[in-house]
């Protein structure tokens, strides 16, 4: 890469780790170089769970002046990303009010009926066009309220989580669209907080921002975050800061603005998100039904998606036969699956069985011999079952999504960590008889610094920061080899899906 390159920061936190990244632009391609990395994870203090924000602060900030050592004057700018649905709370003179509640915290378990009582999930879905999960942003706020939480009481600005990061960068309170967009907090149709929604709970909404588009430029670091990491004035720019809406910006694909979308995607790795990008939200009986869900997309677009358990059944049975004393690297686990019989046993991945299981090889044993089906007995075949239902339940929200947006999507893009499972693109491949792209891994943090790209005038428009993405990063394609089989297996597992 040629020394006159621009570089672009990406500092993108997840759940488990995060890490800064810095992107490499010279105005015809893009690389990524990733520095400084740390771990992440929540905190119990005093019977609750909780983000430790200032460590996470202190940790983004070494992150960064490794980044001004490394690129100096180079940096154009940085941008942050994370996961949804968590929020911290401002007091009175920008007062930090605590460490910000992590989403697994047990004060939402069981509220989901409970808010129903006060307004109907019929209502809210129609106001919110988000799928019910009791982890979203309505339920903890309903849970405070309801806690009579004096932080609440106190409260004069809400922040999610990356907000809060952008307001330490540049002291500047904004509430980026894709992040608020997972809160259940929001109307798409109005593009504004739900506010008279809120007030039916006795949520104040008097905390609640300006709500600023993916791109938006929020000014220079603050003179001593500026000192701190020796990154002097750079600029910072909102990326999509939820972090599926940065992998989905990532998408090799070419499309023309406005038209219907003819490809979907996949952003693979723990999780499966599948869905398409609309120009305009879709909420319908349809879409309450199929419980999927709305939430905010870069250039103003909607993802109409749905959540479906991912390479967690994976990882969970590594997990386990490592503490048996078997240590399976990724590439055996997949070889192994590769060399069973196809289409034997079938789960249904997103069971409440398989959300948290002890032991997550007997759950897939158990579930199968429960169904009727001949339990997987080997470690590879127990993956291959695995494997192959997620394939199948792609093809299944496949079908929902072409009847959604009455339309027939011949393209599936599977971005992140799981397009290095070469063994399920091929599955998903001839189970959906789709021609399946693979590619790029580190599709979040690319999505993350093309926003920024975008926003700095090094291209003009999405599209064509799709197109570099395509030139940038390496792709491949699995096309249909054996799709009949799978029909048979789908109308089985249509059938267990219907059991359960």
């Amino acid at each position: 890469m040629a020394e006159a390159s621009k570089v672009y920061l990406a500092v993108d936190l997840g759940a488990s780790s995060g890490r800064v990244v810095a992107g490499l632009f010279n105005g015809g391609q893009l690389t990524l170089e990733e520095g400084y990395r740390f771990e992440n994870g929540p905190v119990r203090a005093a019977g609750r769970l909780h983000w430790d924000l200032l460590n996470q602060w202190s940790h983004v900030q070494t992150g960064l002046r490794d980044a001004a050592h490394r690129y100096g004057k180079r940096v154009a700018s940085v941008g942050v990303d994370t996961w949804g649905v968590d929020f911290g709370l401002l007091g009175r003179n920008d007062e930090l009010l605590g460490n910000p509640y992590h989403y697994r915290d047990q004060r939402t378990a069981g509220l989901l009926p409970i808010a129903f009582e006060t307004v109907p999930r019929e209502e809210i879905f129609e106001e919110t066009g988000v799928q019910f999960m009791e982890i979203n942003t309505l339920y903890q706020l309903i849970a405070m309220r309801r806690q009579n939480s004096p932080l609440l009481d106190s409260a004069q600005t809400l922040l999610m989580i990356p907000d809060l990061f952008h307001w330490l960068l540049t002291g500047e309170k904004a509430n980026e669209y894709t992040d608020v967009s997972t809160s259940q907090c929001y109307n798409p149709r109005t593009r504004d907080w739900s506010r008279s929604m809120l007030e039916e709970f006795g949520i104040p909404t008097g905390m609640l921002g300006n709500i600023v588009q993916p791109g938006a430029r929020l000014g220079r670091l603050l003179p001593a975050v500026a000192d701190e990491t020796g990154l002097g004035g750079v600029e910072v720019v909102l990326p999509g800061t939820h972090d599926t809406a940065s992998a989905v910006m990532a998408v090799p694909a070419a499309s023309q603005p406005g038209a219907k979308p003819n490809w979907c995607y996949i952003s693979s790795g723990t999780w499966s998100l599948m869905g398409v990008e609309t120009p305009e939200p879709v909420i319908n009986q349809r879409v309450y039904e199929l419980n999927f869900t709305n939430e905010g997309g870069v250039g103003g677009t909607t993802r109409l998606l749905k959540n479906i358990a991912g390479l967690w059944l994976v990882q969970e049975c590594r997990r386990i036969w490592k503490q048996e004393g078997h240590e399976y690297g990724w590439e055996e686990l997949t070889r192994r699956a590769g060399e069973q019989p196809p289409l034997i046993s079938l789960i249904n991945p997103d069971d409440p069985c398989f959300t948290a299981p002890k032991d997550m090889p007997a759950a897939i044993r158990e579930y199968c011999q429960r169904t009727g089906q001949v339990p997987p007995t080997s470690e590879g075949a127990v993956i291959r079952c695995a494997l192959e239902s997620l394939a199948l339940r792609y093809r299944m929200v496949l079908g929902y999504l072409e009847e959604l947006i009455d339309g027939r999507l011949d393209t599936i893009h599977i971005v992140g960590g799981g397009t290095q499972n070469r063994l399920l693109c091929q599955m998903a491949a001839d189970a959906c008889n789709r021609r399946v792209v693979a590619g790029p891994v580190e599709a979040t943090a690319i999505g993350n610094v093309m926003m920024q790209v975008v926003s700095d005038g090094g291209v003009s428009s999405i599209a064509e920061a799709r197109e570099i993405v395509r030139s940038s990063f390496k792709v491949e394609e699995y096309h249909p080899k054996m799709p009949w089989p799978w029909n048979d297996a789908y109308e089985r597992f249509k059938r267990l899906l219907g059991s359960n």
